[in-house]
């Protein structure tokens, strides 16, 4: 699997980092893990096939997490390039993802549910596993964070293993449902002051790390007070296995 990561930041806007979207690509398919306002300008500019993809998965409903999807189906609808698509767009998240998606259309009877392609919603719960597309299964974990938030797991037929925490609070349980996970892909909002219990300072990240024991990490999600800070050697301090700076653009293969 190769990913891509086409936004590190958060809601606040920065020069640098794009809202959370990440690209994913494995042998079966292509996955976006949320979908930020950006996220499609991004996915063109670093010239992937948006137009092409074959799944979303929206971990939960705040804005800087799925703000880009209604914007996207609108999007989908009109261009050129998804006139003749066919296959289905299958679009993976919590529990209240439909009538989300929903509300936007009605707010201006956009008809987003109108694709060229047939568009497919498939809400899950925690505990649940689930195939994304042929060869990619995924099971869900619920997160500190919203009452809908979710953590997924996404492991290839060659047992590759990626854990997506999005947003999330720190939970010991965590770290056993991302344990000896190929990328343990987290967020840590913040260096060391921690404003809200619903987010990760560093060592809360590296906790969860030393518990789950991951071959990599990779820290997102990244607030501007990590601005000027060397993230990966801070991360080592904590952590003796090797941590990564999301940064946009950055791709990795695992």
């Amino acid at each position: 699997m190769q990913l891509t990561v086409l936004g590190s930041g958060t809601s606040v806007p920065h020069a640098r980092r794009s809202s959370s979207a990440h690209w994913l690509e494995a042998a079966g398919g292509t996955l976006m893990l949320d979908i930020s306002a950006t996220a499609f300008h991004r996915a063109a500019q670093e010239g992937f096939d948006w137009a092409a993809l074959d799944a979303v998965w929206v971990s939960h409903f705040h804005l800087d997490h799925v703000g880009g999807l209604a914007p996207f189906l609108f999007g989908t609808k009109y261009a050129p390039q998804t006139q003749a698509r066919r296959k289905p767009l299958r679009v993976y998240g919590p529990r209240g993802t439909e009538r989300l998606l929903r509300a936007f259309d009605e707010a201006g009877d956009y008809e987003l549910f109108q694709q060229p392609f047939p568009l497919e919603i498939r809400e899950v719960s925690p505990g649940e596993g689930f195939e994304i597309f042929r060869g990619l299964s995924a099971e869900a974990f619920k997160t500190p964070h919203t009452v809908e938030s979710l953590a997924v797991r996404l492991t290839d037929a060659d047992g590759a293993s990626l854990v997506y925490t999005s947003d999330t609070g720190s939970d010991d349980a965590l770290a056993e449902f991302a344990r000896g996970a190929g990328l343990f892909l987290l967020e840590c909002s913040f260096f060391r002051t921690k404003p809200v219990e619903t987010h990760l300072v560093l060592e809360d990240a590296m906790r969860l790390a030393r518990l789950a024991a991951p071959r990599r990490v990779m820290l997102a999600h990244l607030y501007t007070e990590w601005d000027g800070v060397d993230v990966e050697a801070e991360a080592r301090k904590l952590w003796d296995g090797e941590t990564l700076e999301a940064r946009d653009g950055l791709r990795i293969s695992f």
